[in-house]
C-alpha cells in the first residue's frame, strides 16, 4: 500500500535550499536581549545596583577612615611628645612592637565601635530629614546629622560622667568636647557617604582600600619629616636635667604656699609640704607636712636621678625624680593610682625669681582633679 503524502509537506527545492543555507540554528527561537541592550534601544541609560543598599562599603569605608585618623594623629602626638618632658618611652624591639600591635587592634576595635554607634546612625538621619523635606541628601545634610549625633554623645556620656562624680564640668567643656566630636567624625561620616553612593549606583572600587592606602602614605610622610626634624638636630629629644648634688641643695617650692630647704649636709626643712595619704576611699588627701628631716641624692650608674626626702614628725618619706630642665629643675612625685599621670612637684627658686605658677593643681593634685 502506497502511503500519499500532504502537498504541503513536501519542500520544493527552493526551500530546501534556503535551510541549508541558514544552518542547524535557523528554527531556534532568537535569544533575549539583555536588559542593558533593552534599555540602549528606548534611549534610557541605566546603572546596575550591586544590592539594596552600599551598608557594607560605608561601613568598611568608615572604619578605614577613624582608623587612619587615629594612627596618623597618635605618630604625629608621639612625635611631638619626644620633645616634650615626658616620663619615657618602651625599650626594645619586641615591646615596641607589641605595644604598636595592640595599640592598632584596638584602634580597629573602637573605629568599628564608633562606626555602629555614631557614623551610621548620623548617615541614616541625614538621608530621613532629606527625605522628609523632599530634598537630596547632599553634604550639608551629612554635616548637620553629625553635629546632631555628636551632641547626643556629649549629652549621654556628659551624664553618665555627672553621676559618677556627683558634679557638673565647666560649661566650655562641653562645648569643646562636641566641637572635638565633631570635628573627629565629620571625614568618617564623608567617606562613609560616597562609599555608600558609589555602591548603589555599581562604580568599582573600594574606598575602604583607598583610605587605607592614601592613610598609609600619609603615615610614613609625617614618619620621615619627624625622622629629619630629629636627625639632623633641628628638634631634640627632651631628657632629664643632668644634676649634681650641689644643684639639689636649696630651696623647692610649690608656688602655693609649700616648700622644702634641702641643705648641703644633707639635711631637710619643710614648710607646709603636701603629703599625700590614702584615706581608705580610692582617694589619695593632701596633709601638710611641717619639720625637719634628711634628704640624700638618689643615683644611677653615677647620674642623679632623684631626691629621697625623709621628714619623721609627718611620716614622709618619699623618692623624688628629677624634671625639667637645666635652668629650670623640677623634682616629683607620683600621686594616685600607677600610671595615673597626676604629680605633686617643686620647683627650685632661683634667687631674683618667683616661684610661679604652680603645677600641682593642673597636673598633679587629685583635688582639684
Amino acid at each position: 500500500m502506497t502511503q500519499q503524502a500532504e502537498p504541503d509537506a513536501i519542500p520544493d527545492e527552493a526551500t530546501t535550499a534556503k535551510a541549508a543555507a541558514a544552518g542547524p540554528d535557523a528554527d531556534a527561537e532568537p535569544a533575549a536581549k539583555p536588559a542593558g541592550d533593552q534599555a540602549g534601544e528606548t534611549g534610557t541609560p541605566s546603572r546596575q545596583e550591586t544590592g539594596p543598599d552600599g551598608f557594607g562599603a560605608a561601613f568598611c569605608a568608615s572604619m578605614a577612615t577613624l582608623s587612619a585618623e587615629v594612627v596618623i594623629a597618635a605618630t604625629t602626638g608621639l612625635l611631638v611628645l619626644l620633645s616634650r618632658e615626658h616620663d619615657g618611652l618602651p625599650h626594645g624591639i619586641l615591646l615596641l612592637a607589641a605595644v604598636s600591635l595592640a595599640a592598632l587592634l584596638l584602634t580597629v576595635l573602637l573605629s568599628g565601635f564608633v562606626t555602629a554607634a555614631a557614623v551610621m546612625p548620623a548617615l541614616a538621619l541625614a538621608r530621613r530629614a532629606a527625605r522628609r523635606a523632599g530634598r537630596p541628601a547632599r553634604w550639608p545634610w551629612t554635616l548637620g546629622a553629625v553635629a546632631a549625633v555628636s551632641a547626643a554623645g556629649v549629652v549621654t556620656f556628659g551624664a553618665v560622667a555627672a553621676l559618677g562624680s556627683l558634679s557638673l564640668a565647666h560649661p566650655l567643656a562641653y562645648l569643646v568636647w562636641w566641637a572635638s566630636l565633631t570635628v573627629g567624625l565629620l571625614p568618617a561620616a564623608f567617606v562613609a557617604r560616597l562609599a555608600d553612593r558609589r555602591a548603589r549606583t555599581g562604580r568599582a572600587g573600594s574606598m575602604a582600600r583607598r583610605v587605607t592606602r592614601d592613610g598609609a602614605i600619609a603615615w610614613v610622610a609625617i614618619g620621615a619629616l619627624g625622622a629629619v626634624l630629629y636627625g639632623t638636630g633641628l628638634v631634640d629629644v627632651y631628657k632629664p636635667p643632668k644634676l649634681h648634688k650641689s644643684d639639689l641643695a636649696g630651696v623647692w617650692d610649690d608656688g602655693r604656699g609649700g616648700r622644702v630647704e634641702l641643705s648641703d649636709n644633707g639635711t631637710a626643712v619643710a614648710n607646709g609640704l603636701d603629703n599625700y595619704l590614702w584615706d581608705g576611699t580610692g582617694q589619695d588627701k593632701a596633709k601638710d607636712c611641717n619639720g625637719s628631716g634628711t634628704w640624700s641624692p638618689m643615683k644611677d650608674n653615677g647620674q642623679v636621678q632623684g631626691v629621697h626626702l625623709e621628714i619623721a614628725k609627718c611620716g614622709f618619706n618619699r623618692n623624688w625624680s628629677v624634671a625639667g630642665t637645666a635652668k629650670e629643675p623640677r623634682i616629683f612625685y607620683g600621686v594616685g593610682k600607677p600610671g595615673s599621670g597626676k604629680r605633686y612637684e617643686l620647683k627650685k627658686l632661683v634667687k631674683g625669681r618667683s616661684a610661679g605658677k604652680a603645677r600641682v593643681g593642673t597636673k598633679a593634685n587629685p583635688e582639684n582633679e
